[in-house]
């Protein structure tokens, strides 16, 4: 019996309200847990498809609709490749990036060819995908930590952005191998050739000529539904433009990223963009978990667990050794192998359509699902075994200078991070002779391309300072976070070099109060001066004169330091809270005179 219109909607919105309560129930989990957003997507849908609850029942119509995430994901890989920086990183794009596709993706080929005893025809559309990581997965845990834009995290970018670009060549091996037969509507392989040519000129010239144009005449209407209409059209434009010529759509939203990567409103489409992306790829892992044969998986967990951890060994092993090939530190590139060592997303797009050119069994491409999604799992857990080693110093790099190879200089700068470049680069401005010292093999590695010479080591550490020269040093400037410096490393290295004078980076006021009584020749708050003088430009700029905005920082710098000899006297941090200025009107600082 046929259902109605309305009976389909409502059949819709339930699922579409499972899906959802889903989604936020284990992607909420499992990021408390650690285990990234993608892992909860997969094993909800697994929860709520037909093989468990049978909560959902039309995983691959879902699944059809939500690959447009895909799209929508390699448009903002696209737009992210501006040319200036695609320059800079062109050596890792194209060099480390490359090679490590085509090393890991062909040794993963061979040991299922080998062991496992497929085709290999199969053999490589099954182990060239598995060559891919996780865009989904790496991209948030770089952005979270901060290291998107350290030297292993540009590397892991350069890697990832390779990996999506080779996607659309990986479509294009796995349709030349196809066994499905010829859809007689499809063009020849010449003709496609010059299709994609085509397709790509006419996308980057209708970009330069007409969306660049239309957006800026939607930026002068200052529209923000506007900009998301027009962000959402250009992607599916182009990837219906693709789809109509037989290519990937995939590429054709790459194309259409590209095309505005130079665009002043590029930062705005990305935001416009995300949510539909965020949604849509959400959408697409719970269709995965849906579609997972768990009966399958469930006759050969072995199989599975020991394709998983030889996956994270091979990829792990080629992309240390490419990376120490490319220089960098063993630390680092430890850290990178690690990283990448998963299978990703697109394995899951790429064996859905080696099953359908008949190269792969649904069977087969169930039991690699579970395959990626194990490999997937393991990689938090893999980023914390680094840290713990990192913290007892495995894996560092054995060749870097430790500061006995230092010339010894007036003055000790201990960490080299964001702080610590000011603080030095002042002191080299007038020829003072500094010595660098960082415990960061990736934050020595990055100044070294700037030709800084930093040392590795623990400056908190008495003897490795004294190997540094701090007996005979004026000034020992600690510039380091408040993980390592505690009072009893500050008083202990003031006690062996009594003729240093020591500066100290607080973290924030409690830092600075456990400080308190140690032989310091000067300590402040890493974020108080610049918080001072924004203060200062926010009353200028409302109007208030230079002369009251200099009164007001004066009042303030009175009030803290009366507020901070009360809070050291008492070790109360209330002390004194009455000298704060408030909302309360009463308590605003009165006009002069």
């Amino acid at each position: 019996m046929n259902e109605t219109p309305h009976e389909t909607a409502g059949l819709l919105l339930i699922d579409g309200a499972v899906m959802l309560g889903a989604a936020l129930l284990f992607v909420t989990l499992f990021r408390r847990m650690g285990l990234g957003a993608t892992l909860g997507y997969i094993v909800g849908g697994a929860i709520i498809g037909p093989q468990l609850l049978g909560l959902v029942e039309n995983a691959e119509s879902i699944m059809a609709i939500s690959e447009f995430g895909i799209a929508l994901l390699l448009f903002i890989v696209g737009l992210e490749l501006h040319p200036s920086r695609l320059w800079r990183l062109r050596r890792d794009i194209f060099g480390l990036g490359l090679i490590q596709v085509v090393t890991c993706g062909l040794a993963i080929a061979a040991l299922i060819h080998y062991f496992i005893g497929f085709s290999v025809e199969a053999s490589i559309a099954i182990g060239l995908p598995l060559g891919l990581s996780s865009t989904a997965q790496v991209l948030p845990m770089l952005r979270s930590t901060g290291d998107l834009h350290q030297p292993y995290g540009e590397r892991a970018f350069s890697v990832l952005l390779f990996q999506d670009i080779s996607i659309v060549p990986l479509i294009t091996i796995v349709a030349a191998m196809s066994r499905a037969p010829v859809d007689p509507s499809a063009p020849s392989g010449g003709v496609m050739a010059l299709y994609t040519v085509g397709a790509i000129i006419g996308l980057i010239l209708a970009g330069r000529f007409i969306m660049n144009p239309l957006f800026r005449l939607i930026g002068r209407f200052g529209e923000r539904e506007l900009f998301v209409v027009a962000g959402l059209f250009t992607v599916v434009a182009a990837a219906s433009l693709m789809h109509a010529l037989h290519l990937s759509t995939a590429l054709g939203a790459f194309i259409a990223g590209v095309m505005l990567a130079e665009s002043p409103y590029r930062h705005e489409l990305e935001s416009d963009v995300e949510p539909f992306r965020s949604i849509l790829l959400g959408f697409f892992f719970l269709s995965v978990g849906m579609l997972l044969d768990l009966g399958a998986i469930a006759e050969r967990p072995m199989m599975i667990v020991a394709m998983a951890l030889a996956i994270i060994v091979i990829k792990g092993a080629f992309i240390f050794g490419l990376a120490r090939l490319f220089g960098m530190a063993v630390g680092p590139a430890l850290r990178l192998g690690l990283l990448l060592s998963q299978a990703g997303e697109f394995g899951f797009v790429l064996h859905a359509q080696a099953t359908e050119a008949l190269l792969i069994e649904p069977e087969a491409m169930s039991l690699f699902g579970a395959v990626i999604t194990l490999t997937m799992a393991t990689t938090p857990f893999l980023m914390i075994l680094i840290d713990w080693l990192e913290k007892r110093g495995v894996g560092e790099e054995v060749d870097l200078d430790g500061p006995e190879k230092a010339p010894k200089g007036q003055v000790i700068v201990v960490g080299y991070g964001r702080f610590g470049q000011t603080v030095a680069q002042m002191l080299m401005a007038k020829n003072v002779g500094v010595t660098l010292v960082d415990s960061k093999a990736d934050q020595i590695e990055m100044s070294g391309d700037f030709g800084f010479k930093v040392y590795y080591g623990d400056g908190t550490r008495v003897d490795l300072l004294r190997t540094a020269g701090a007996e005979n040093a004026r000034e020992i400037i600690f510039c380091n976070d408040k993980k390592s410096l505690t009072p009893e490393a500050i008083e202990a290295v003031s006690e062996a070099f009594p003729q240093a004078a020591i500066f100290v980076r607080a973290y924030d006021r409690r830092h600075l109060l456990e400080m308190d009584g140690l032989d310091l020749a000067y300590i402040q708050r890493e974020l108080f001066e610049s918080a001072v003088a924004m203060g200062k430009e926010a009353l200028k700029e409302l109007g208030f004169s230079q002369e009251e905005a200099d009164r007001v920082e004066r009042e303030y710098r009175l009030r803290d330091d009366e507020r901070l000899e009360r809070q050291s006297e008492t070790g109360d941090l209330h002390a004194a809270k009455d000298r704060m200025f408030t909302q309360d009107q009463s308590q605003a600082l009165p006009e002069e005179g």
